[in-house]
């Protein structure tokens, strides 16, 4: 009588283990549901959700940090035609990003309208110096003019101006403006900033669909961009990076817009990172995004210029003087990163370092809120050869020369790491450890109670 007792608290003990775990198996899918409904919820862009109150306004400070290329031999490039060598001057940071968005207005199409001012203060303790200091750089002026070489007046300009190929200035003055003596009117690498803006932008809140939040539906009104004259090149793709719809799928590329570099890109997962205890996913952009249109046909309407990109030819470079009022401005990443080696070979000094150049987000899967990134770019203008100006005679080849590069970049802060593991991801892993704990409790009793009945059992026998 005591064995059949025993054999059926063993058997008893079995089923009520195989209940327990199938209890912790049932909750995994309520439970991914409970997360989603909750993730959802906090990640549409409306008042009183965690999303609206980081979207709004950025919590962790954004820097940007300027690296100027200051030419070491002028009269050699003027004289003799001899290839720049340039020297990597920096960082000069300055906060940006600061101000709230404004003009913010709730569309009935479940789109948000707003405009993303500009500003930038300059920080001297995460500089090399003062706002002051001093660089021998490309003369704007003359540059530009180099697209106008026909032009009768320009080489008088340049005489009666005093101007050269080359010209030093302030960093304050480089970066946000000063008046120049031949065009008498104010240019500079970002002239006009403090006190402009960026927009106007419309973007889908998510209440609807939340697999469309944060992603742009128009940019100054229109769905498309009108650089390119080319449907594929012109696309509005994505959010504006700062953060995705929730639950990314790590196998599919995340896309983006960026204004300053007049086009949407795509970035790629390279790994999965621990950013102050919390588990992100770093993208990169992949070399291909610059590549030449052997390499990456799709690049092809990115291409606008066959004499100076030898014939679509060179990689690394992004012409975007139709969206700088035919300016010959190009982007590229900084030193030319993943650039063909003609682009290093024109101008000496440069050396790419994929680790401080690159560009990539840091992005949290389950709320796609990208919780550090660095965009590295740099800024670069066109020069050549000229019979009609002076100072363009002894120039032996259309050079691509690189005026300064920058790494916008923003982390999380502890506290609102803090804020994150306590409000969302305690939660989650409390749910998830409950459903591991039953699955694992249950089916250990169930394998424990059912060996044991059976040595019982053999045991009688």
């Amino acid at each position: 009588m005591g064995c059949c007792n025993r054999r059926c608290g063993l058997i008893a003990g079995a089923v009520f283990g195989a209940l327990v775990a199938i209890l912790g198996g049932v909750l995994i899918p309520l439970g991914n549901s409970v997360i989603e409904g909750t993730v959802e919820k906090e990640a549409v862009i409306e008042p009183g959700t965690t999303a609206y109150e980081n979207w709004v306004a950025t919590g962790a400070k954004v820097y940007r940090q300027f690296w100027f290329f200051d030419v070491k031999n002028p009269l050699e490039v003027l004289d003799y035609g001899a290839r720049p060598v340039v020297i990597e001057k920096g960082p000069y940071t300055y906060i940006t990003r600061y101000l709230p968005k404004e003009n913010i207005t709730f569309n009935p199409n479940n789109t948000i309208s707003f405009l993303l001012p500009m500003g930038a203060i300059f920080e001297p303790s995460m500089s090399v110096g003062s706002e002051e200091d001093n660089v021998t750089s490309l003369n704007l002026a003359v540059a530009v003019g180099t697209i106008y070489e026909f032009h009768p007046a320009l080489e008088i300009m340049i005489k009666l101006s005093k101007s050269s190929l080359f010209q030093r200035r302030t960093v304050k003055e480089l970066l946000w403006g000063y008046r120049d003596p031949m065009l008498k009117t104010n240019i500079g690498f970002f002239s006009p900033y403090n006190g402009t803006y960026d927009g106007y932008y419309n973007v889908y809140n998510g209440k609807d669909d939340i697999k469309k939040v944060s992603v742009i539906d128009r940019w100054r009104g229109k769905r498309s961009l009108t650089f390119w004259n080319d449907t594929y090149c012109d696309m509005l793709n994505g959010t504006d990076a700062t953060s995705f719809p929730p639950f990314i799928d790590k196998k599919k590329p995340l896309f983006f817009f960026s204004s300053d570099i007049c086009r949407s890109v795509s970035a790629s997962y390279v790994n999965t990172m621990d950013l102050k205890g919390i588990d992100v996913y770093r993208y990169s952009l992949l070399p291909s995004t610059l590549a030449s249109p052997v390499d990456n046909p799709d690049n092809h309407c990115f291409c606008r210029d066959f004499k100076t990109t030898k014939n679509c030819t060179l990689a690394g470079v992004l012409d975007i003087s139709s969206c700088q009022d035919g300016r010959p401005i190009y982007i590229s990443l900084p030193h030319f990163l993943h650039g063909s080696p003609s682009l290093r070979e024109g101008v000496l000094g440069l050396n790419p370092v994929e680790v401080y150049h690159d560009t990539y987000l840091d992005v949290e899967p389950t709320t796609g809120f990208t919780l550090r990134f660095a965009k590295r770019i740099q800024v670069n203008m066109m020069y050549g050869p000229s019979a009609n100006i002076t100072v363009l005679k002894k120039v032996k080849d259309y050079t691509i020369f690189p005026l300064v590069w920058l790494n916008e970049t923003a982390a999380l802060d502890d506290e609102t790491a803090d804020m994150f593991k306590r409000e969302l991801f305690s939660r989650i892993k409390l749910l998830e450890m409950i459903q591991q704990g039953l699955l694992g409790a249950g089916v250990a009793l169930f394998v424990i109670c059912l060996i044991s009945y059976f040595v019982v059992r053999r045991n009688v026998h």
